[in-house]
């Protein structure tokens, strides 16, 4: 997480020079230092962390407490401390100082508290004064002071948070900072809101309708191969030792495991090694462009996580079209926000430039990136010729959530009821040869 650092040096006119920058460790710190050293032309002396002190105080009513703070020294910390008359303060270290990323669900606790208080005609300042003092989460509680701290001093609502997108979310730090310079903060934050609940809804479906069933059968086919492989051959195997003639099918097991048991480590590399491979081609932006691509291609789920996908992107759009100060700076929000890499590309690569060197009309541009529908590209034409893109935006993306919820369900159960049907094919197969295997009796004398 991104962490301050105060440096201090001399000029080479031997004034002090001062200053902080914002890094994710110490050696970014000295890089960006070191940046500012050759372009100011001084002498850095030293680079500090910002830490966490633990501090002991008096109250007037003779009680002890103990609170938490960060400073960049325990000198910054005393002298605080005695400004607000504390001035016997005890002050250490704190020992174990992690600090650990809020959960979603803080967040959108976050977001929703604040637009009910910004309804409520709440000032801004004391939202995040009585939402820090609330706040469990030690990271998001010093988030909300130094946030309302900034504000305080005058600084622009976007850069503020763009410095915590590491806490919030790329696209939520986005909007709350666009709610400082809004007209409405009540409303950006209600549809932020919106937006991260239809997000963590994306994402659950996607788990529900590939991931889950992915692992229930990965999980089944290994538990068959482990009793074929070593519980299995351990029974069969007596009756051979004793020359007792095999029914068909336990033969073939029999057979079958001796082939896995011998050469199961070249099977197993060659199903791993491109999982591997494609797991972490992924992780880079070719294959998060491709896989992406790939997921809205799927048959049966395909098209409705596309249809996903679209109704996120305009579900932003309708929220930042108002607040942003042109329709470039609303496509780039709203393609990132998509949770789709490849509608991202489109939208970037295509459908912008367009707008930019020819001048294409909206419409025009993201019918040209074709990643949207028709449905899609002609109720935004119609919007936009009757001069009301906003309520299209909103239109496009209250249908395709009521589609997408209803129908994603239904297919959901269709491959669980799949997948319940594929176990009960495999429990019979194993319950058949376990059946075959009981019914093998020994060869009498004579016989």
């Amino acid at each position: 997480m991104l962490k301050e650092f105060f440096y201090s040096g001399i000029s080479q006119f031997g004034k002090p020079v001062q200053g902080i920058v914002l890094a994710y460790s110490s050696p970014k710190a000295k890089q960006l230092v070191q940046q500012l050293e050759e372009k100011h032309k001084f002498k850095v002396k030293n680079i500090i962390p910002k830490k966490t002190f633990l501090y002991t105080v008096k109250l007037p009513n003779g009680k002890k407490v103990t609170r938490k703070q960060t400073a960049f020294t325990k000198k910054d910390l005393a002298n605080a401390l005695t400004k607000m008359g504390y001035a016997n303060a005890k002050i250490q270290p704190a020992l174990l100082d992690f600090k650990f990323r809020p959960s979603f669900a803080s967040i959108l606790m976050f977001v929703n508290l604040s637009s009910f208080m910004l309804k409520e005609k709440m000032s801004y300042d004391k939202i995040l004064r009585m939402l820090a003092e609330e706040e469990s989460n030690a990271t998001l509680k010093e988030t909300l002071k130094n946030i309302e701290g900034d504000l305080k001093k005058g600084k622009e609502g976007t850069e503020v948070f763009a410095r915590y997108t590491d806490v919030f979310g790329k696209f939520p730090a986005y909007m709350l900072g666009l709610a400082t310079k809004s007209g409405n903060m009540a409303e950006v934050y209600d549809a932020t809101a919106k937006f991260m609940e239809r997000d963590m809804e994306y994402r659950k479906s996607i788990k529900q309708a590939l991931l889950a069933p992915l692992l229930t059968v990965v999980a089944m086919v290994a538990a068959v191969l482990y009793y074929v492989i070593s519980i299995f051959p351990a029974t069969a195997r007596l009756f051979v030792k004793f020359g007792m003639k095999l029914p068909p099918l336990t033969d073939a097991t029999l057979k079958m495991s001796a082939y896995l048991g011998e050469n199961w480590w070249w099977m197993f590399l060659v199903v791993i090694i491109p999982m591997g491979i494609i797991a972490l081609w992924w992780r880079t932006k070719k294959g998060r462009i491709w896989r992406d691509h790939f997921i809205i291609k799927l048959p049966v789920v395909g098209h409705l996580l596309h249809k996903s996908s679209i109704e996120i992107f305009f579900r932003v759009f309708a929220a930042v079209y108002g607040g942003a100060e042109n329709n470039i700076e609303t496509l780039q929000a709203s393609a990132e926000a998509c949770r789709n890499a490849f509608i991202e590309k489109k939208v970037k690569e295509v459908a912008i430039p367009l707008m930019l060197t020819k001048g294409d009309t909206l419409v025009s541009s993201l019918a040209q990136a074709a990643v949207f529908n028709r449905t899609t590209l002609s109720r935004l034409k119609t919007g936009a010729e009757t001069g009301n893109v906003l309520s299209a935006a909103k239109q496009i993306s209250a249908f395709y959530e009521k589609e997408t919820t209803y129908k994603l369900q239904n297919i959901i159960q269709s491959i669980q009821m799949v997948v319940g049907a594929f176990i009960a094919i495999v429990i019979t197969a194993l319950t058949i040869v376990s059946a075959e295997i009981a019914m093998v009796s020994p060869t009498g004398p004579g016989m």
